[in-house]
This record gives structure tokens, C-alpha cells and sequence, in this order.
């Protein structure tokens, strides 16, 4: 059930608003976006009150305040140099990837910190008109760290959190930015700091303890005289939702005319990812290279799905994963498909949360294998989805769902040989272990969901000592 904020005045606060631009013929019209976040959250501010404040993307705009589906939206708008500075600079080009472990090589560009602060401040300044004494801010994510402090310097009374959805790294790899000080404190003047592992929370208490004047012990800091509660909350998905596409009519058709066309006594593999280098969509094809070239399995018994959804195009590391991927499908089709038969599908396009479902229900392997994950909420749609209780997870070590869903296949993405034992095992794991390993999967998901997460977070941040 959706959470209640027991009558007090909330505001969420994320990068990018929770609706989008849907043009239709010569005019365009707000409609509320998809994903797990927005499906959260927009119950609660529906039923009682509250504001979102973000980013509606692109250059310009009018930041005038409109009301849409009970919310109140507060648009924060973006110039064309702030795009670029901020957005693609500091948040993608330097946080992304050290915040991933350093997967790429982060870049330090006193620019890019200055439009990072510039954006952080548009962001306070439009959300400190919204908010009654003693309101709730929840603010989301790894652009807007700087915020809490600059609403706190405004306004004491407030109760400010913080969730972030992506890693946070060790204090080792975090030292390495001139500004870490800045952001750190930035992070300690919110009330509640989450996350969604304990040991990011660790890396986020030590660091804290090493580069500020923060003290403490347990899941408590102290800062001056300002007390920070720092605890995982990790983050889930909307069961009911799954569950309900997976038992429609449609997606039983749906997912027969997939496996007609893939082959039904073939064996469907499938990827769902972000085109992102932290996903290791590209090792993840080495790895299935490797089976195809051990010979135990060919493209007559099996075939590889990898749904990449495109993100950050414009960004020249991503056209060059792109690049990378297209030309390892091509690879592995020209050595080892069979006519008629091709050995990799590789689909570059969003698909709908129906056509997803479809997929989830026609793979009988679910390869989730990033090199580095925050949660990575893939892993249980797949185990929401397999209502009929088959199917084999392969779960990176390096995602955070690895934590919960213990009964997956677990697999270093680092290691070719090894993700490739993993998936031979995967195709010829016995029926009956099959069905107990998803049990316990799914009994995992059905334990807490999208719901549970934020009544739980809200909890924390009214106080409450069992949160």
C-alpha cells in the first residue's frame, strides 16, 4: 500500500520531474513518466499534498509552477551551459564514474563544479518558497548533494533527506575529488542520509569521519551540534504491478509469439540494460562468445537477447560502448550463427512495461551482470514476472540486489570463463532446482516492496526509531 507522511507537508526534490512532454499533432501535453520512483511517490503526494521539484529536461522552458494528476510540479529550468557543466560535466563525467568504483576515469574540471553549485543553488532557491514550518524534504540522488546544506543555512526547522540511488565509493577512491569536503557537508546537513547497501553506508560513515569534522559511531554522525541518521533503505519494486502484467491475457500472447520466433526449443538468454559501461554489456557478450566457442551449446539450442536501452548518446563514451557492442554482435552473428538461426538479437530501443514483462516470461536465463550496480531493480522484475516459478537468475556479485537475492546465480562479471560456467550451468539447471531457487527469489521480492521502502524512509525521517 501507499505510504501516508502522517499530514505533514513533503517535497521531493530529484533531478528530473516526475512527468514528461508528450506531443500529439501541433500541441504537447504533460503526462506522468514511467519508473519505480515516480510510481512510489505520486500515490503519497496525490492523497495528501506535497510538491515535486526537478528538471523537465532540455534547454530553457518556463519554470512556472502547474498542478497535474494532484501533483504540484515545480519545473526547474536549465541553460544550455548548465546542461552541459553540470548534467553531462560534473554528474556524468565526474560523480558517475567514481562513484562506480572508478570504471572509467573521472574528470576534475573547476568549470564543472562551478555550474554543479550554480544548479544545486536554482534547486534550493525554487524549492524554499514550498515549504511550511516543519515541512519534509526528500531529495534524490547524486546531483543535487549539495543541496541539504543550502536549505539548512535558509532554514533550520526543516527535516532534510537524503537517498542515494547509485554506489557510494570507498573513502580511498572518494578522496581522490578536490572537492569532496564541500560535498560530504553538503550530505551532512540532511537529517536522514540512505542508501542502499550497508557497506555503501559504511564507505559513506568512514569517509565522512576521515574528510570532515564528523564524529560518531553506529549509523549515527554528529556535525557541530547536528545529528545525521546514515542507513541503508534499499530500494524495491511495485510487486502487485509485475504480477498483474505477467497474469494478463496479453502477456501470455505476447510471450508465446516471442518464443515462436526465437525458437521454442530453444533457450532464450536475455540481457535488459542502460547502454551504460557499468552494465558490462559488452563483457556480458564475451561471455556468451566464450559458450558458443566451447561447442556445447550453439545457435540451434540457444540465442541471446540484449535489450540496450539508449542513454546519453551525445556523451562520447557511450557512442563509443555503442559502437563496441554493435560491432561484438556482429562478431559473435558472423562465427557462430546458423542459418536461419542468429546467435545474438540485439535490440537498441525503450520497450513498454508490457513488452518487458513478455520478455521476462519467455527468457529462461536472465543475465544481470553489471560491473558495478547501486541496486539494479532488473533482477527482481525478472523474479516478480516468473509467476510460473522457473527460470534462472545470473546475479552479479557487484549489484546491490546481490545482497537479497541470494538464491540467484551469482557470477564475478570480471570473469569471462567463470560468467560463462555460469550460464552453461544456467541452461542446464534441473527443473526442480530451478522452481527452488526462484521460490526463494520471489519470496525475497514479496517480502518488501516499492511501498515499503518509502513508508520506511518517511518513517526515519519523522523520527520514528523503528524505521
Amino acid at each position: 500500500m501507499p505510504p501516508t507522511n502522517n499530514d505533514r507537508s513533503l517535497v521531493i526534490v530529484a533531478n528530473r520531474l516526475p512527468v514528461q512532454r508528450v506531443r500529439r499533432g501541433t500541441t504537447s501535453t504533460w503526462q506522468t513518466s514511467p519508473g519505480g520512483l515516480v510510481a512510489a511517490l505520486h500515490p503519497l503526494l496525490r492523497k495528501h499534498g506535497g510538491s515535486w521539484v526537478g528538471w523537465p529536461g532540455g534547454e530553457g522552458g518556463s519554470s512556472r509552477a502547474f498542478r497535474h494528476d494532484g501533483m504540484d510540479i515545480k519545473p526547474v529550468t536549465l541553460s544550455a551551459g548548465q546542461i552541459e557543466g553540470f548534467y553531462e560535466g560534473f554528474s556524468n563525467g565526474t560523480l558517475w564514474p567514481l562513484y562506480h568504483d572508478v570504471l572509467r576515469t573521472p574528470r576534475f574540471r573547476r568549470s564543472w563544479w562551478r555550474s554543479y553549485v550554480e544548479v544545486n543553488q536554482k534547486f534550493a532557491d525554487a524549492i524554499e518558497p514550498l515549504v511550511g514550518p516543519g515541512s519534509m524534504v526528500w531529495i534524490h540522488d547524486y546531483h543535487l548533494q549539495l543541496v541539504p546544506k543550502m536549505l539548512r543555512q535558509r532554514r533550520a526547522d526543516l527535516r532534510i533527506g537524503f537517498f542515494l540511488h547509485i554506489p557510494f565509493p570507498a573513502p580511498e577512491l572518494f578522496a581522490r575529488m578536490p572537492w569532496r569536503a564541500e560535498v560530504l557537508e553538503g550530505l551532512l546537513a540532511s537529517d536522514v542520509i540512505g542508501f542502499q547497501t550497508r557497506a555503501v553506508a559504511q564507505n559513506f560513515l568512514r569517509a565522512s569521519r576521515r574528510l570532515t569534522r564528523a564524529t560518531g559511531s553506529g549509523c549515527t554522525l554528529r556535525l557541530d551540534d547536528h545529528t545525521i541518521r546514515v542507513q541503508p533503505f534499499p530500494i524495491a519494486i511495485d510487486i502487485e504491478e509485475f504480477e498483474s502484467l505477467a497474469n494478463a491475457e496479453s502477456a501470455g500472447e505476447r510471450t508465446r509469439s516471442l518464443r515462436a520466433k526465437f525458437g521454442p526449443k530453444r533457450k532464450l538468454v536475455l540481457g535488459v540494460d542502460r547502454l551504460d559501461y557499468t552494465k558490462g554489456i559488452d563483457v556480458r557478450l564475451r561471455a556468451i562468445e566464450e559458450v558458443l566457442r566451447r561447442g556445447e551449446f550453439s545457435a540451434r539450442d540457444m540465442c541471446f537477447v540484449q535489450i540496450a536501452v539508449p542513454s546519453r548518446e551525445n556523451v562520447d563514451d557511450y557512442a563509443s560502448l555503442r559502437r563496441e557492442v554493435e560491432q561484438a554482435v556482429g562478431r559473435i552473428n558472423g562465427e557462430y550463427a546458423e542459418p536461419g538461426q542468429v546467435a545474438v538479437h540485439y535490440l537498441h530501443r525503450r520497450l513498454s512495461r508490457e513488452d518487458l514483462v513478455a520478455y521476462y516470461m519467455a527468457a529462461d536465463v536472465m543475465m544481470v551482470t553489471p560491473l558495478r550496480d547501486g541496486m539494479n531493480l532488473i533482477a527482481k522484475e525478472y523474479a516478480a514476472s516468473r509467476i510460473d516459478g522457473t527460470g534462472v537468475l545470473l546475479l552479479s556479485e557487484f549489484a546491490g540486489a546481490a545482497n537479497e537475492l541470494r538464491q540467484a546465480v551469482l557470477v564475478n562479471p570480471f570473469d569471462i570463463d567463470g560468467m560463462a560456467k555460469a550460464v552453461q550451468t544456467a541452461l542446464t539447471m534441473p527443473p526442480a532446482e530451478q522452481r527452488r531457487r526462484m521460490r526463494s527469489l520471489r519470496n525475497a521480492v514479496h517480502s518488501y516492496d516499492l511501498y515499503d521502502w518509502a513508508a520506511r524512509f518517511l518513517g526515519a525521517l519523522r523520527g520514528d526509531q523503528d524505521a
